[in-house]
């Protein structure tokens, strides 16, 4: 159980050793903070940090096996920690957003900090993705993989229970990032874990991401109110600028006169078909680049970054208002689940670790 990414990039010769390197870029609240680089015997890297268990760089071939980043992140102290708050980071406690900050749990209400007016967003602005993390590395012949674990105390962010939660990321010679996750709790509370990464399979800093042919094969998604939170209808997406179950382009429809789409763009929770193995699949008709999500999550966020730029964050590590230069495609429960009674659950017990 587990979501994992495969870059269908071009595979080079192998010809190295795979291995794993880490350096300590600084500290962040008296805690190291480090930077792992895992190279395939391809030679395609994939660079993570502990400080939000984030992945910072991925370097995979193009069609004419050219080498290039197709993901946000820093690579320093200062533009890790000051840069965007969620890009690859690893989100909780609870991912996507909580209705006004609210929710119920055995007849005791909790409150949580705002900080996505008038909603939670991705567990408060000290989320995990704000958070140094324990770190360990493993390689075996085929694979190499860092794992982080963070202790989350009872109350942290207004949320019950303390949680044990490990991510493990592992880079394969195929270009597969398998990502695991495992949390346990000592008191019931809610659970909601997603990887928040962003895409460019142009690679970095080359234009925007209408282009790209993109697959979600989901019948159905959760329209949303004016604040982003789900109505509670499970729609079709027949017939809607939300139908990705055959390829469309991100840009086809995005400013149709269909209203969700026309005024923010995709940010969208799909829900995930059953029966499919594979939840989407994203194509760069540019670089040749392919990249499919398999997942074991009932959701997947759709976000055609609507308000990102790669030129500011490469020079400042800040986002200005200028948008659609990456996408994120968020495996997830769906986002209010505690406040929305027919959608899965995502409380936590004691006696049921989450895997995934």
């Amino acid at each position: 159980m587990k979501t994992k990414l495969i870059l269908l990039a071009f595979l080079i010769s192998n010809i190295l050793t795979a291995q794993t390197n880490q350096e300590v870029l600084g500290t962040h609240n008296g805690k190291d903070v480090r930077l792992f680089t895992l190279t395939n015997t391809s030679g395609n890297v994939l660079k993570l940090t502990n400080y939000g268990a984030r992945i910072v760089r991925i370097d995979v071939p193009d069609k004419n096996n050219k080498i290039d980043n197709i993901t946000t992140g820093g690579e320093t102290l200062e533009t890790i920690v000051k840069g965007d708050a969620f890009g690859g980071a690893t989100v909780g406690r609870f991912a996507n957003r909580i209705a006004n900050g609210k929710f119920t749990l055995d007849g005791t209400e909790y409150s949580l900090p705002i900080n996505n007016n008038p909603n939670t967003l991705h567990g408060g602005p000290q989320g995990w993705f704000a958070q140094v993390w324990d770190s360990k590395i493993s390689t075996k012949k085929n694979k190499q993989s860092v794992t982080f674990t963070y202790l989350s105390p009872d109350m942290e962010a207004g949320f019950p229970g303390t949680v044990n939660v490990s991510v493990t990321y592992t880079w394969t010679n195929n270009n597969e990032i398998v990502i695991d996750y495992f949390a346990t709790t000592d008191k019931k509370t809610v659970f909601n874990v997603t990887n928040h990464a962003y895409f460019n399979l142009n690679g970095n800093g080359k234009g925007f991401i209408q282009d790209h042919l993109l697959t979600i094969n989901a019948s159905n998604y959760t329209p949303v109110d004016k604040t982003s939170i789900p109505t509670g209808e499970i729609k079709s997406v027949k017939n809607t600028p939300f139908d990705f179950t055959t390829p469309h382009t991100i840009g086809e429809r995005i400013g149709s006169m269909f209203e969700e789409v026309a005024f923010r763009g995709y940010d969208h929770n799909y829900v995930l078909d059953a029966n499919a193995k594979i939840a989407a699949t994203a194509y760069s008709p540019e670089s040749g680049r392919v990249m499919e999500v398999i997942t074991d999550e009932p959701g997947l966020q759709f976000y055609s970054g609507n308000s990102r730029s790669w030129t500011q964050f490469k020079e400042t590590g800040t986002m200005p208002a200028n948008s659609r230069s990456s996408f994120a495609l968020e495996t997830q429960h769906f986002p209010d689940s505690p406040n929305q009674a027919s959608f899965p659950s995502t409380v936590l017990t004691p006696n049921k670790p989450y895997k995934s």
